[in-house]
Parts: C-alpha cells; structure tokens; sequence
C-alpha cells in the first residue's frame, strides 16, 4: 500500500512541477476575484454572496473542465511522446497500478481546483457581501427546495465535480488510445465542445436513443428543485447513463493500456 502511495505521489509531482498547472490555478483563483470585485463595484444594493458565487461557479466550471482536459488528455500521451513510458514500466509496479496511480493523481487535481474555487469564492464573498438571511438568499439563487444557501451550493459543486469526473475518465481513456499529447488534447477539446453542442442540437429530436447520449447527463445540477431536467428525464436516469459510460471508459482504458507495445 505504501508502494502504491509512492507512486500516486511521484505522480502527482509529474502534474506540479509544471509551470502550466499553477497558471491554471492562478487564472481560476484571478477569475474568482474579479468577478467578485466587480459585482461588489456595481452592486445596487441587492446583491448577495451566494448569487455572486453561483455565478463564478457556473463560469469557472467550464475553465476547469477545460483544464483537467489538457491534464488528463497529456497524461498517458505524454509519457509515449517524451519515451518515458520505458522507463516508468521497467519499475517493479503492474501495469494496472501505474495506470490508477495517474487516474487518482487527476481526479486529486480536479478536486482541488474545485475546492480552491470555492473557499476563495466563499471567504472573498463574505467579505465583500456579508451574510444574508435563508429567504433572501433563496430567492436570489432562485433555489425551490427547503435547502438553506450553502447547502445547496454544495449540492451544486457536488453534482458539477461527477459531470467533472465523465470528462476526465474521457480525456484519460484518449490519452492511452494515442501516443501523440497533443493529438490526446485536441481530440478531447473537440470531442466535449462538438458533443454539447451535437447533443444540444439532437435533444429537439423526437427519437428514444438520444436520451442515452453522454453530454445530455452532464449537467445535474438540472434536477436541484426539481425531479426532472428539460428533456423530462430524471436524475436516477442520468446516473444510470453516466455509470455506463464510465464502465466502458475505464474497461478500454485498462484494456488498451495493459495490451499495448510499447517497443515501437
């Protein structure tokens, strides 16, 4: 256990270590800031923190999918295209391991990106905004549960992070197809601005096997209030979807990974 500790570790420093990721960080954290002055400057008085919240979290949601793409997608890739795919195999760990010890390194930094968005959101908010009472606050998220402010907040970066989560196993499950990173990322951004927009457009038709289409289930904070989303399916439905796609995603990815050459 402790080996494999080691390894998620030595993984995670592969992911910290680059310039990239802490400008990752820092744009998220330079967003949160902004757009929370900014309300703050132009407020008129009816403002509250946890609208201003809700706000940089549906924005700042799509730049950290956007950034664990380029992560994950370069993840497996990037070792084929440096040859340090060699050097990390001839270590005494499976094939098996090696692989997890990257998919928990890349959810640990989605995770974490997601949580320093909302603490730095939440502290600079309340300090901007202050606190305001349930009903308030309520209506300005336009929440139409018996679920208080916060916790509906985190009902929403909860829901956000599994949607988080089908995009990362996508993009990692590319990145062990292809030995080019770059090809691994382009195909992963294509792939998840192409399928909203594709699905967008399919759910207007009348036809039952759109219902099982992937980017259509990826947004469940839908059913927050309410038992069905506007395509009048429901969150047990979704779910079902999602956990398909992910037991195909994980099997190709550990079945082509394990089965690959990588003497060519």
């Amino acid at each position: 256990m402790y080996n494999f500790l080691q390894l998620v570790r030595n993984e995670n420093m592969k992911i910290y270590r680059r310039i990239g990721t802490w400008i990752m960080f820092g744009i998220i954290l330079l967003i949160v800031v902004g757009v929370s002055i900014l309300s703050k400057v132009f407020d008129e008085g009816g403002g509250s923190m946890w609208s201003v919240m809700n706000n940089i979290e549906s924005f700042t949601y799509l730049l950290i999918t956007i950034f664990t793409v380029v992560v994950s997608a370069e993840s497996v890739a990037g070792e084929f295209s440096s040859g340090t795919i060699k050097l990390l195999l001839i270590r005494p760990w499976s094939r098996s391991k090696i692989l997890l010890s990257k998919y928990i390194a890349l959810l640990i930094f989605a995770l974490l990106m997601s949580i320093m968005m909302l603490l730095s959101s939440f502290v600079l908010n309340l300090i901007l905004f202050g606190t305001s009472d349930a009903k308030t606050a309520q209506e300005a998220l336009g929440v139409m549960n018996s679920s208080g402010p916060f916790s509906y907040m985190m009902q929403v970066y909860v829901l956000d992070y599994i949607g988080l989560i089908m995009i990362v196993t996508l993009s990692f499950m590319l990145s062990t197809l292809f030995r080019s990173g770059g090809l691994a990322i382009g195909l992963s951004m294509f792939i998840y601005f192409f399928g909203i927009i594709a699905s967008g457009l399919l759910s207007m038709l009348d036809y039952k096997w759109v219902e099982y289409l992937l980017f259509l289930h990826l947004n469940l904070k839908e059913y927050l209030g309410s038992e069905e989303n506007a395509h009048n399916m429901t969150m047990g439905f979704s779910l079902a979807v999602l956990a398909g796609y992910y037991i195909v995603f994980v099997g190709v990815t550990w079945l082509i990974f394990n089965r690959r050459d990588v003497a060519t």
